[in-house]
């Protein structure tokens, strides 16, 4: 490799690291930046960066993590007996939270969701498992988001080290 090779390779990894950090923000499609940021390599690099069918595999990725992410949230708020307004809640509270860091973000969604359950006449209980589901639903859509990126990271940067240069 050579230095302007390692030096985009390491910004690349860098646009690649603050995504997969973005990506523990709840709607935020940090495995989105992963996948911008290897086309840019991609195109700056052209053979000596990732093949194309890595960057398919990434794209592939991509598209799961966003669909896990959407799919988590509304598993878990349906298995804990959620109405409209408590995904309109859980995604109010997760943006009010955002603003204040890491406890906001896991529970601004809790919050959010039970309030507006409360606000549309449910008892306490019932608002409080509602909000629940969109806590474990948040929680889980992160995790995997997270993990995808990972993966998403390792793949890319396994295959442009590991590449045969011609």
């Amino acid at each position: 490799m050579t230095t302007v090779e390692i030096i985009g390779l390491s910004l690349a990894l860098l646009v690649m690291l603050a995504g997969l950090i973005g990506s523990l923000l709840p709607g935020f499609p940090g495995t989105l930046v992963v996948l911008a940021a290897a086309a840019v390599h991609r195109l700056c690099f052209g053979q000596d960066s990732a093949s194309n069918l890595v960057l398919l595999i990434l794209a592939a990725l991509t598209a799961t993590a966003l669909a896990f992410d959407f799919l988590a949230g509304i598993f878990g708020a349906n298995k804990f007996g959620a109405t409209w307004r408590e995904m309109l809640g859980a995604v109010i509270g997760g943006i009010v939270g955002l603003f204040f860091n890491l406890p906001g973000i896991i529970l601004g969604p809790f919050f959010g969701a039970t309030l507006f359950e409360l606000l549309g006449d449910r008892k306490l209980k019932m608002a409080l498992k509602a909000g629940l589901g969109a806590t474990i639903g948040l929680l889980a859509g992160i995790i995997g988001k997270f993990a995808i990126g990972v993966v998403m990271i390792l793949v890319f940067a396994t295959n442009v080290i590991l590449r045969p240069t011609g």
